[in-house]
């Protein structure tokens, strides 16, 4: 699996927006047995997710599984070092999933609780915001 980024999109550029609130969509875990919860709010990169994904399933090699609750879809636009003013909105760069407060971004299962707590706090030290582990209520 590669960078994520969308197959197909209905409008190629975005405007910034503003993200702010707590996220009230995927603030429990659902999936798995543990959950990786955001604390702050930020634009988490393809590129982030997929270095934080990679962490952990090097320790899933034994078992285990994973599931992304995020996915950035949301488009980035650059324009090159020293091009002027005008000429338009520049080409699309990148692709960002815009987090906020609450939000699950991984969940686990199959793994013991103390494993679980040391791979998702060191995929969480991957990505550019505070996390907190979290689980599931009835455990």
């Amino acid at each position: 699996m590669g960078i994520l980024m969308p197959k197909k999109v209905k409008h190629r550029k975005w405007h910034k927006g503003v993200s702010k609130g707590v996220e009230n969509r995927a603030t429990e875990v659902n999936f798995g047995s543990f959950g990786l919860k955001a604390l702050d709010t930020k634009w988490i990169t393809a590129r982030q997710l997929e270095a934080a994904r990679r962490y952990i399933i090097r320790y899933l090699k034994k078992g285990g599984k994973l599931w992304i609750r995020v996915f950035p879809d949301k488009p980035v636009t650059f324009k090159g070092a020293e091009v002027g003013m005008g000429g338009g909105k520049g080409g699309v760069d990148h692709y960002v999933y815009p987090i906020r407060p609450g939000r699950i971004i991984f969940e686990l299962d199959g793994l013991k609780e103390d494993l679980s707590r040391e791979v998702l706090e060191g995929a969480g030290k991957k990505l550019p915001i505070k996390t907190k582990f979290v689980k599931k209520d009835n455990i």
